[in-house]
């Protein structure tokens, strides 16, 4: 009976398993908003011309900043690399996919980028756990700043 017990109400995870927890997500989720950014890379010249513009730039810069934040940003998520800044364009391009693009279509069209947005958000809040490369840098600086400062 205890040992039932302990499996629906087990111990808070260590830091290290929450950790490895958000690795997980990080290269799930980077690894498939990287997808979408190398199909559009892939098809940049068809693209270019029609693109939707929502914020009033052009096609070809709207089109390239989201190829930025769906590739470049996308690799600084999987390896933890600036991973807050890198969050932002990506969180701000669901956003706008959200809102501008999808903003009356049906809900099943908006959902994939609902759950973007609401997963870069958790991670946003989440940091990019121990295994990054953030923490690396961090822990080799001469003075790590603690959390209390």
């Amino acid at each position: 009976m205890n040992r039932f017990l302990r499996l629906l109400f087990p111990a808070p995870p260590s830091p290290v398993a929450a950790s490895a927890l958000i690795l997980a997500a990080r290269i799930i989720f980077g690894m498939f908003f990287l997808s979408h950014g190398i199909d559009k890379l892939m098809a940049f010249s068809a693209l270019a011309i029609s693109f939707p513009d929502p914020l009033g730039i052009g096609s070809t810069l709207s089109l390239v900043s989201i190829i930025f934040a769906e590739v470049v940003c996308s690799l600084c998520i999987i390896f933890g690399v600036l991973f807050r800044l890198a969050l932002l364009p990506m969180i701000f391009a669901m956003c706008v996919a959200l809102i501008a693009i999808h903003g009356n279509a049906p809900f099943v069209v908006r959902e994939p980028a609902l759950i973007y947005l609401s997963i870069f958000v958790l991670l946003l809040l989440s940091g990019a756990g121990y295994f990054s490369i953030d923490t690396m840098i961090r822990n080799r600086m001469p003075h790590a700043p603690s959390d209390d400062e």
